[in-house]
This record gives C-alpha cells, structure tokens and sequence, in this order.
C-alpha cells in the first residue's frame, strides 16, 4: 500500500452494498467515493483522478456499459471492475469489450472482490510503462494503443487482449485452445471458432495491403505473431 490512500469509485445503485463495499476498502486503507447512478458515475470518473472503478452493470440514468465505453473514449484508463447480478457469457463478453479490465457476478465473497480489485492494481503498476515492439508494431499496454508501420489500429479490447498475447509470444506458435483459455478464460463454452474471427479483424486492422501478414495461421496448430513479416 502506498503512503497516500488509493482513491477507489463505487458506482452501485444499492447504497446498502455500495456502503458495505466502501466499508470493506475502507477498512483496507482505501479513500472509497460512491456514486448511485450512472450519470453522475461517469461525471466523477471525468471529473476526478482514481485509481480503480467498481461499476455495477445494472444502473439507472445510464448503465454500466455506457458508463464504462464513455470513460474509455475519453482516454481514461483507470482499471475497472464491472459488477453484474446477470447471469450469461454475452453481458461479459460485452463488458470486455467497452473497456472493463474484470468482470465479478453477484453475489460474490468480500475476499474475492479485494483479491480481484488488488490483483487489477498490481497489473496497472507493473504495466504503467510497459510497450511490446514487434517489427513495426507497437502495443502499449496502459494507454492500450497500438500502431503498425506508424498507423495506429483502433481495437477493441478482446482485440486487444488477442493481440498482447500474440506478441508476447512472438514467433512461438499458440494453439486456439490456449488463446481461448488466456483471452476468453477456461469456462468459455462458446463456438472455439470464435479465435479465427478476431484473428481475422486483427488481420484486416494490422496488415499493410500487398504484404505477408503478421499472423500466420498454422494449418491444425495455431498461430504465430512473425518478427519478420
């Protein structure tokens, strides 16, 4: 923990769980605001510096996926955890997707949601510098920006989740099941398909027309990130 008190944005529109999350982090030594909406959750993530969101998915005003794509688009990439009482892999998956870092189902232990939440503050401060340069391609894991050959690439972030992967691997071939069990988690029941088809967006945002691409499919293995295209 560092000398001044993690600032921490609860946005639930229970106040009684949002009293006893910020009860919970505050006992922890974190300086915990609540907001009970979506519409003044954002405005306090815009308006303020924290060092993590706790966003619930189901809000009134505006819910968690706005919030979350809103706060994203205005280049603010405070880690988030997205809490849901929802049940299906499509609200995760499109939680992923607008930006959150994490995703916790009601209900949940208070141990489980403090290990998640310090496990996401550890990941951001090993990370706060962090670039992989592949060839002429550059991820930058905070700001999640990326270029290839000096042309940045707009991505969604399980884009981007594929990506990283890829090129933290680079020129070692990854088997679909292992991207499926890093980028989508190891109880993904979904079509395993679903691997080629972000590979093929990657493919259609990163590629320089005329050239090889920098990801190679390798017949019945998987696929490689190349350092030589």
């Amino acid at each position: 923990m560092t000398d001044t008190p993690r600032r921490v944005l609860v946005v639930e529109d229970d106040e009684a769980l949002a009293q006893a999350i910020a009860d919970l982090l505050g006992d922890e030594g974190f300086n915990v605001e609540q907001r009970h909406d979506g519409q003044s959750g954002l405005a306090a993530a815009l308006e303020s510096h924290y060092d993590i969101i706790v966003l619930d998915l189901m809000l009134p005003k505006r819910n968690g996926f706005s919030v979350c794509l809103d706060i994203r688009q205005a280049g603010i990439h405070t880690p988030l955890l997205m809490l849901t009482a929802k049940f299906g892999d499509l609200d995760e998956i499109e939680g992923l997707e607008v930006g959150a870092d994490d995703f916790l189902r009601k209900p949940f232990e208070w141990s489980i949601l403090l290990a998640r939440i310090n496990a996401l503050l550890r990941r951001f401060e090993r990370g706060q510098s962090r670039r992989i340069v592949v060839s002429d391609v550059v991820l930058d894991t905070i700001s999640r920006q990326v270029s290839a050959a000096g042309v940045e690439a707009k991505l969604t972030s399980r884009e981007f989740r594929v990506l990283e992967y890829l090129m933290e691997s680079v020129d070692r071939t990854v088997t679909k099941s292992e991207i499926l069990d890093v980028v989508w988690g190891p109880d993904f029941a979904g079509d395993p398909n679903v691997v080629e088809v972000y590979v093929g967006y990657l493919r259609r945002k990163l590629d320089t027309k005329g050239m090889t691409s920098r990801i190679k499919t390798i017949r019945g293995v998987g696929y490689v990130f190349s350092s030589g295209v």
